[in-house]
């Protein structure tokens, strides 16, 4: 592997760079901001220096990589591109009238190149060091906050896969030529797997030999997707699912089935750490993980904001025991006292004791469970039991040794927090949090990170890696201008 690969080519028409590639260009900023040498580095135990012809220089194909991150694109779409996009080929260090790969090699590059390399936290961990170094990273607040990203082979029937992309096909076709039905192959009507594939291969085939009409990109782009999942997807199909995927859920009626990216972000709207799980996951686990890694990248981190889901108590000792401010609302049960009947039970503050909805009043209280921070103690409130009840039934059994009633107390950690988020500083704060909500948008509706693109949790955390590594140079370059 010859570091001398990457250096431009020499062309008679390289000069046709500086006229049609201006310096305001993103890719051609992209390529004096970064050093891609590391990327030699890191490979160079992957690549044989004496045997056998010189491979596809790495820095080209991991750009290839980069670019179908920022630009949304398949690997056929991004290599058919870079023929006639001279911004594209200025980017890979390509001369101008130079041959593009094949876009195989690219799924062998991302198989077998970068395979057991951590390419996640390496390529989050060189945005930051380039941030730190632009003097662009000056904060010591990181934002959390987790967005989930449908798997790519889902709960659907294989069947109702290939069906949805034949159709979104078609519907491009008949957008150019709606005379063209006539034409069309048969759709398939039985519900065999076997004759699905062989109706969209037929398909395929008719719309290719259709005169011109393949070449238009609103149709190429969803042809290449059809075909891309009947020539490689099939094995994959019969699976039906994503082995690793997993059933999430974004509020308590709606749920998806796929992966979450747990992210930590500066308020320059760098991401700074991520985690990528299956969905299941909690949210609050990962904030430990997030802040050391961030740590890790060379961040200072003083103050932490999330949403409720990272208030719990080990995140508040945690947080406490590295002078670290949580900026984390408790949830709603806590701050208003774990206990049943809230609206029956009344506390009178006069005599500190419960009323009972029949208007009794206990008659002593004890305080249930371990002493000390981080333990949870239970107040239980006696009642009389020689006292009879016209609410009885329901409430307690006849004959029953005690009546009492029990409040769960707040811990320590959980006291200090409520007092935190009263303060017109914790207000202030927790304001900023809509910042990773715009960036977890960014993500998912500017580099694709809705769908995962293949299958299995290690290539959503490569798909991850590039789209977080796309997004940070992006934000280093508007932060500079």
């Amino acid at each position: 592997m010859n570091r001398q690969q990457q250096t431009l080519v020499l062309s008679p028409y390289a000069a046709l760079y500086d006229i049609v590639v201006p310096k305001d260009n993103m890719l051609r900023q992209i390529n004096e901001l970064v050093d891609f040498a590391f990327i030699y580095e890191e490979l160079k135990v992957k690549y044989c220096l004496d045997n056998g012809r010189n491979a596809i220089d790495p820095i080209r194909m991991f750009k290839y990589l980069l670019l179908k991150a920022i630009f949304e694109l398949s690997d056929v779409d991004i290599v058919e591109r870079s023929k006639y996009d001279l911004s594209f080929k200025y980017f890979l260090g390509m001369a101008p009238e130079e041959s593009v790969i094949d876009p195989s090699s690219l799924t062998k590059f991302r198989k077998i190149r970068l395979k057991d390399i951590n390419l996640l936290d390496m390529l989050i961990g060189k945005t930051v060091a380039l941030a730190i170094e632009q003097n662009i990273l000056k904060s010591n607040v990181i934002i959390v906050d987790a967005t989930h990203t449908k798997a790519r082979y889902n709960q659907k029937s294989p069947q109702d896969i290939l069906q949805d992309r034949a159709r979104k096909v078609r519907k491009a076709v008949y957008t150019m030529d709606e005379s063209i039905k006539a034409k069309m192959p048969a759709k398939n009507t039985t519900s065999v797997l076997e004759d699905e594939i062989e109706y969209c291969q037929k398909l395929v085939v008719f719309i290719e030999t259709e005169s011109g009409i393949a070449q238009v990109p609103k149709i190429l782009e969803p042809l290449n997707l059809l075909k891309e999942t009947v020539a490689d997807d099939v094995e994959q199909l019969r699976l039906t699912a994503d082995p690793d995927a997993r059933v999430g859920h974004k509020s308590a009626d709606s749920s998806f089935f796929g992966y979450k990216t747990h992210l930590a972000m500066t308020e320059e709207r760098i991401i700074t750490a991520a985690v990528i799980t299956t969905g299941e996951k909690n949210d609050g686990k990962q904030l430990q993980t997030l802040i050391e890694k961030s740590k890790g990248a060379g961040m200072q981190v003083k103050t932490v904001i999330g949403d409720t889901a990272y208030s719990e108590k080990g995140n508040l000792s945690y947080t406490k025991n590295n002078g670290i401010e949580l900026v984390a609302k408790l949830n709603p049960l806590i701050t208003q006292g774990g206990r049943k009947n809230e609206d029956e039970f009344l506390f009178n503050k006069d005599a500190g004791m419960y009323v009972c909805p029949a208007g009794h009043m206990a008659i002593h209280k004890a305080r249930q469970g371990k002493k000390g921070v981080g333990k949870n103690q239970v107040d239980t409130y006696y009642f009389d039991v020689g006292k009879r009840c016209p609410l009885q039934e329901g409430c307690y059994k006849e004959g029953a040794n005690s009546k009492s009633y029990s409040v769960s107390m707040k811990s320590e950690e959980h006291s200090a927090q409520m007092a935190f988020q009263e303060t017109e500083y914790f207000k202030k704060k927790s304001k900023g949090r809509y910042k990773i909500e715009a960036k977890n948008s960014e993500l998912k509706h500017g580099h694709g990170y809705d769908v995962a693109t293949s299958s299995g949790l290690l290539g959503m955390e490569m798909q991850g890696a590039m789209a977080i590594f796309a997004v940070n140079l992006k934000r280093i370059l508007k932060l500079k201008d």
